[in-house]
């Protein structure tokens, strides 16, 4: 005999639905974060770990992935205590709905790679990110079409296994971001680095300005200082100390700072084309290498008169 559906019962579902979508989703955006820092593609831009996929995908596995297996178990007790619920409209339409999104998402997987391999352009990356869908999509259509037969309720042992071993694996997959990313007492200093080199960037591009200005370097990094528009050199945001300006001569000038860690190589760990270079900049064509070690390191920087004419002076 069915049993009647009940709110406790849709959001029970609904909750179910969200979380493993959302778990599923943050998995293979993991993977493919991984695959890019892996196996680099000459082709595809600076790919910035420390922000964005990686961190997000990590915290939203670290939160939905317990919602989905907890649910999940309710789910499956209460079905067990009242066998009515096996039957109810939203458990079916939920776990067709997962089967035909799941099915979908594999057969466009398999003719996307058939009809990269006909073109010749399959590489070593693409193929693993593929295989990442076809498997995650694969699993979720096998989970789910047992749990349409009821066989996880039946037998409720085996379903603890595999749900242990998503846990493990979840689990696995985020332990190896923090390989990549660091611990966050490391993202911390990574992210000091950062700051420190867009400061840099933002003197460059004042030096630059007050040269075509004034047609001069400035002495110091006070003179930079301008009350009308509000600038005011940075300093370093982990020691507050100023950033060592030198002018080395009429055309020529150094920035130094001091980094926690070397900047790593990350050209071409991105997703797609682009840019492939370690910093963004804001130089306007100035020598563009941010790239530096540990401890101080100065950039060296010479303006091109040409490239950079001081602007006219008013009659």
């Amino acid at each position: 005999m069915t049993s009647k559906t009940t709110p406790k019962d849709f959001f029970l579902w609904l909750g179910v639905i969200v979380a493993t979508y959302g778990s599923v989703i943050a998995l293979i955006t993991l993977l493919f974060e991984y695959i890019n820092y892996v196996f680099p593609d000459a082709l595809a831009y600076y790919g910035d770990p420390y922000s964005g996929a990686i961190r997000f995908s990590m915290s939203a596995l670290i939160v939905l992935t317990p919602i989905a297996l907890g649910l999940a178990y309710l789910i499956r007790r209460t079905i067990k205590e009242e066998p009515g619920k096996a039957d109810i409209w939203v458990r079916r339409w939920a776990i067709v709905l997962t089967l035909f999104i799941s099915a979908v998402t594999i057969a466009i997987d398999l003719i996307t790679l058939i009809n990269t391999f006909l073109g010749g352009e399959i590489t070593t990356r693409f193929t693993l990110k593929v295989l990442v869908i076809l498997a995650v999509a694969g699993w979720v259509f096998f989970h789910f079409f047992l749990e349409l037969k009821n066989y996880w309720v039946q037998h409720q042992k085996r379903s603890y296994i595999v749900t242990g071993l998503v846990a493990t694996a979840v689990i696995a997959a985020i332990v190896s971001g923090f390989f990549i990313i660091g611990t966050p007492s490391e993202v911390r200093l990574v992210r000091y680095d950062v700051q420190k080199v867009s400061d840099l960037q933002t003197l460059q591009y004042q030096i630059v300005n007050y040269y075509q200005q004034k047609e001069a370097l400035p002495e110091t990094i006070e003179e930079l200082t301008d009350p009308l528009s509000g600038f005011t050199a940075p300093v370093d945001p982990q020691t507050n100390e100023p950033y060592r300006y030198t002018k080395t001569g009429n055309l020529s000038f150094s920035l130094c700072a001091t980094f926690n860690q070397e900047s790593k190589d990350l050209e071409g760990r991105g997703p797609s084309m682009g840019r492939d270079l370690a910093y963004p900049s804001v130089g306007m064509g100035i020598d563009e290498n941010w790239k530096h070690g540990a401890g101080e390191t100065c950039f060296e920087r010479t303006i091109d008169p040409e490239r950079y004419p001081a602007f006219p002076k008013p009659l």
